[in-house]
């Protein structure tokens, strides 16, 4: 979620291409299905992106609050991205091992098992048309219910209302041929016929008992689901099918598709966060932190969820769980001094913007501006920019912003050290915004803990390559560990003291932004 924009071949990339030229490797593919594009990435056996195709999305807002997306569009930008990348591979000599997809978690779909057709819109997971269905759940009492099946909160951002919203209201008639879905799963199936999702996506839908291991028959009956809509759920790790001949020129045909992970846990798993207590987060339009707290399902944490990381065999015999903290405004803070204030042209501005100045000047900003998401979850909380003197200029403000995106990620950071008992010794990070090494120094200054930044942006690609490699044998589990390489790492520079007092004040000011809705 938090899409980067279209990408460009760096300069590490390019050479890649060059070399690949002069012969044939094994690759594996990955498609990555976000919010805003639809991306295909071939991954060498080195883990080097040899080559990427791109195409935007078109986002479609019917009413305010509600979010679309076309899910025919959503296949077809796949395999035009898939049938662009092949085409390159398949001239330059390569061997396609295997494909995987990560994807926009918590997104909604419908179709027709007997014609493949979409049924419906697809409801992305930021519309908010179902957000009084979740207060009235609520407040009936079904709260406790849903933590501790599912890790959940009863909140629009999942899955289950959403589909729940096109049965009541949106014109869905159950039937055999009915198919519930994320687009993981939907992906699958016009892939290769088989209507499955894996445990991570499944684990965000609120109908995934979490203990069971299996979809809950209770809380279908809540949110008035077909059971049998729903696909199986599977490792995502593992052999799901070959894909159809008719896929991308028939290029693709044949060729297995062997993971399935939601972005979230792919850039985990790239990020090789396979270890209790390793933890990551992506800086996107929001920021996205997690923890891998290993193999046993974690107790309900105040403020966060608890998801599947992933699970590895076509058994499903080795899970990973991990604990989740969603800060909602992080990249959108960037986009909303570009595009409301005007204060920067574009983004690439912010940084040396911010590090014009020393410090902010006191100036604090809580960019609350659809509320506050982890550890908090105060939809009535709105933005505030408190602290300003005569002397706050644009630089201090810049500097405010990017201060906001690290206090907020070590708010999350405590619950989940709080709530597991488990000290990350460093935090991976990736993401749009990791460019920044202000960022990373600060956030490595406000978590008393080095952060890394990797070589490869394309982590989320990777992880979902990794998982698909895995099952079918490019890699094993080892292998993957020397595959990704750090491009910096930050050590904290300030005092713990001096970071603590600087937090106390941000907090003063997040406490002013509550229940101002």
């Amino acid at each position: 979620m938090g899409d980067a924009p279209q990408p460009t071949c760096s300069e590490g990339v390019r050479e890649g291409l060059r070399a690949s030229y002069l012969a044939g490797v094994t690759v594996v593919v990955a498609i990555d299905a976000g919010t805003t594009g639809v991306r295909a990435l071939a991954v060498s056996e080195r883990a080097e992106i040899l080559d990427i195709s791109y195409r935007e999305l078109n986002q479609h807002f019917p009413r305010p609050g509600w979010v679309e997306h076309d899910a025919g569009e959503i296949f077809s930008l796949v395999e035009e991205t898939l049938g662009e990348l092949t085409a390159r591979l398949l001239e330059r000599g390569h061997t396609i091992a295997a494909i995987g997809i990560t994807n926009q978690r918590e997104t909604a779909l419908a179709w027709d098992r007997s014609t493949g057709e979409p049924l419906h819109a697809a409801i992305v997971w930021q519309d908010r048309r179902t957000a009084d269905r979740c207060r009235q759940l609520e407040e009936a009492g079904h709260l406790p219910l849903v933590r501790s099946r599912t890790g959940l909160v009863l909140d629009s951002y999942f899955s289950a209302t959403k589909w729940e919203w096109m049965l009541k209201e949106g014109g869905l008639v159950p039937s055999s041929q009915l198919a519930l879905g994320t687009v993981d799963d939907w992906l699958a199936w016009k892939l290769t016929g088989r209507h499955v999702t894996d445990v991570s996506n499944a684990s965000r839908t609120l109908c995934y008992d979490l203990g069971a291991g299996s979809w809950s028959e209770e809380l279908c009956l809540l949110f008035g689901l077909p059971l049998a809509s729903l696909g199986e759920v599977v490792a995502s790790s593992g052999r799901i099918g070959p894909v159809s001949g008719e896929v991308a020129g028939g290029r693709l045909g044949g060729v297995p598709l062997s993971g399935l992970a939601g972005d979230q846990q792919a850039a985990l798993f790239g990020q090789r966060c396979t270890t209790r207590g390793a933890t990551k987060v992506t800086y996107g339009t929001g920021s996205f932190v997690l923890m891998n707290v290993g193999p046993e399902v974690p107790a309900p944490v105040e403020g966060l969820v608890s998801t599947v990381a992933w699970q590895l065999g076509e058994a499903r015999t080795t899970t990973a769980y991990a604990l989740e903290g969603s800060v909602f405004s992080s990249g959108a803070a960037i986009q909303w001094l570009r595009d409301g204030l005007g204060i920067i042209a574009e983004a690439a501005e912010l940084e040396p913007l911010a590090s014009s100045v020393s410090s902010s000047g006191g100036v604090y900003l809580v960019p609350a501006f659809v509320g506050l998401g982890s550890p908090w979850w105060d939809p009535s909380a709105r933005g505030v920019i408190g602290g300003l003197t005569k002397g706050t200029g644009r630089a201090e403000l810049a500097r405010a912003v990017i201060e906001a995106m690290a206090f907020q990620v070590r708010d999350v950071l405590e619950a989940m050290v709080r709530g597991s008992g488990c000290e990350p010794e460093l935090i991976r990070v990736d993401g749009g915004a990791s460019v920044m090494d202000l960022l990373c120094q600060l956030q490595a200054d406000q978590s008393q803990v080095a952060v890394v930044r990797p070589a490869t942006a394309e982590v989320t690609a990777l992880g979902a390559a990794f998982l698909a490699g895995l099952a079918e044998g490019v890699w094993s589990f080892e292998d993957l560990d020397s595959l990704l390489n750090e491009e910096a790492r930050f050590e904290p520079a300030v005092s713990a003291a001096r970071a603590d007092s600087d937090h106390l004040v941000w907090l003063r000011a997040l406490e002013a932004s509550r229940h101002l809705a």
